[in-house]
């Protein structure tokens, strides 16, 4: 009887495994009975009412075919199914960080390893200029052991050492190109067009090894490894992973297999993720560059400014000039959008801005009817927010000597707080409609004069947004970081918009964290202390 062909399933056609849930056969005792029909036949003939076939001659009959069939079958479903899983899980990540470490975690899974380690580095292209590694189970003083691990971790092999068994690779074949520091694990990994894996697997016993891997091995628990590129033809050799054994171990060839048609899909996946952060890292140096290089320094006041750009890159802005006669312009405000034409049109308003500022600068209104004309002849399809606040220091060339005083206008946007040993309140401006969305946009300014050691805080909406909160809770919110402001530092204008930031934002206090934000808004923070 002859078993049918049956068709490769997504590329998975594991060994035979031998069927778990089929009965093993048993010996068939010959029958002594003469009446028997059996008994009378020889022991490889066929019976044509047995369904599973003629007997061998030792009396033992194999498994029936169908069995068989459905052993495989049932072998191929289930990594098919794992692997749909797996690829479904890591195309869910939204961030390179959490990409890699799903990468790690699915490949533990496949390959039975509880740790491992991953490094991004590829040779050209997105991310060549700036290393990634992450790791699952290692501490940072791990990885600080791993990257003392000396290059080129095996030894030349000697005239009488046997070559190396299938699945690893020969020293001469081998390059060294990888990050310089983790990247040391992977120093006898195949050159860029293999995308076979190298299995140590057992550390401490196999020969060419350095002592410092054993030493490290030892150090941090681990006796096997298994080792993989992360390269595919489109994203070509991106990086590499390793998983580590705690004890001598490797993966079956079952494994292997699975982890290398894992391996494709994330490489394409985490090469998508390259390109993103290289596009989200030229859009933030084009932002940074449309934004103030620096802050004037102007007498009887001192500024300072916090600006933390969305993943989407958003179109909030700020400016600070100087103008004449000592006076100086302060400025806040965000267009509609994200992305590329967002920015540019940023710059675009920002330049305005600064020019009308020059000409009329002591008429906020003034310069935000012109903005705003511009703003609709020009752009008819987009809105902004702006605030703009003229500012007159102390001994700034003022009849008298008289103090502070600035004159604001808003269009939109969000009221400016006044931070003080004595008061903290929000200044009440005119309700107004953003730029861009009446027909002649009007509204009158508002004057006040600020008491020395009083501190004027500017902020976009997206500091309001990123909390989460209703806008009327946020607002509280704000008000209430403001007011606890160290008394001691209610002179540094700097201290003050670090403790309203990380009072208001506990979760974003790095890039990571702003990226992985519910809202990517763009977040301003401008303060002038007045003295």
């Amino acid at each position: 009887m002859t078993t049918p062909h049956l068709p490769k399933v997504a590329g998975i056609n594991p060994p035979l495994p031998a069927p778990s849930h089929t009965p093993s056969p048993s010996a068939a005792a010959p029958s002594t009975d003469p009446a028997d029909p059996a008994a009378s036949d020889s022991p490889g003939r066929a019976d044509p009412a047995d369904p599973h076939g003629p007997a061998t001659p030792d009396g033992l009959r194999p498994p029936a075919p169908n069995a068989l069939v459905q052993d495989r079958l049932a072998g191929w479903i289930s990594d098919l199914t794992t692997l749909q899983e797996l690829t479904e899980r890591l195309a869910r990540t939204g961030t390179l960080d959490a990409a890699l470490h799903e990468v790690l975690r699915a490949g533990s899974s496949l390959v039975g390893a509880r740790r491992g380690l991953v490094t991004l580095q590829p040779a050209r292209g997105p991310g060549h200029d700036r290393p990634v590694t992450v790791g699952l189970g290692l501490g940072r003083a791990d990885l600080g052991h791993i990257e003392t691990l000396p290059h080129d971790v095996r030894a030349p092999r000697a005239p009488d050492r046997p070559p190396p068994r299938p699945g690893t690779a020969p020293r001469e074949a081998c390059e060294a190109p990888g990050p310089d520091s983790y990247g040391r694990l992977f120093d006898d990994l195949p050159p860029a067009g293999s995308r076979a894996g190298v299995a140590h697997p057992d550390i401490a016993a196999e020969e060419g090894l350095t002592p410092r891997h054993r030493e490290v091995a030892a150090r941090l628990g681990y006796g096997a490894s298994y080792a993989v590129p992360l390269e595919s033809e489109a994203a070509g050799r991106i990086g590499a992973a390793v998983w580590l054994y705690d004890e001598p171990a490797e993966p079956g060839e079952r494994q292997r297999h699975l982890i290398g048609l894992y391996r494709d899909y994330a490489t394409e996946h985490l090469a998508r993720h390259l390109e993103l952060a290289e596009a989200r890292d030229a859009m933030t140096t084009l932002r940074e560059e449309l934004l103030p290089s620096r802050l004037p320094r102007i007498a009887g006041v001192r500024l300072a400014v916090r600006h933390r750009s969305g993943p989407r890159g958003g179109g909030d802005w700020y400016d600070a000039l100087p103008l004449p006669e000592g006076a100086l312009g302060l400025a806040v405000g965000g267009v509609t959008g994200s992305g590329p034409s967002a920015v540019a049109a940023m710059g675009r308003l920002r330049a305005s801005l600064r020019a009308y500022a020059v000409m009329e600068g002591e008429d906020p209104v003034a310069v935000l009817s012109d903005l705003e004309l511009l703003l609709r002849l020009t752009e008819p399809a987009r809105a902004a927010t702006a605030l703009f606040a003229y500012c007159e220091p102390a001994g700034a060339d003022r009849p008298g000597g008289r103090g502070s005083k600035v004159v604001l206008a808003g269009a939109g946007h969000c009221p400016p707080l006044i931070i003080g040993e004595h008061r903290v309140e929000y200044v009440e401006t005119s309700l107004s409609a953003p730029l861009g969305m009446l027909a002649c946009w009007e509204a009158p300014s508002v004057e006040i004069e600020p008491a020395p050691g009083e501190t004027l805080l500017f902020y976009s909406d997206g500091l309001l947004h990123r909390t989460g909160d209703t806008m009327d809770r946020a607002f509280a919110r704000l008000h209430s970081a403001a007011a606890g402001v160290p008394r001691a530092a209610l002179r540094d204008p700097d201290a003050v918009v670090e403790h309203v930031l990380r009072t208001m934002l506990p979760a974003d206090d790095d890039d990571r964290a702003a990226d992985r934000s519910d809202s990517g808004e763009d977040v301003v923070l401008l303060a002038a202390h007045f003295e």
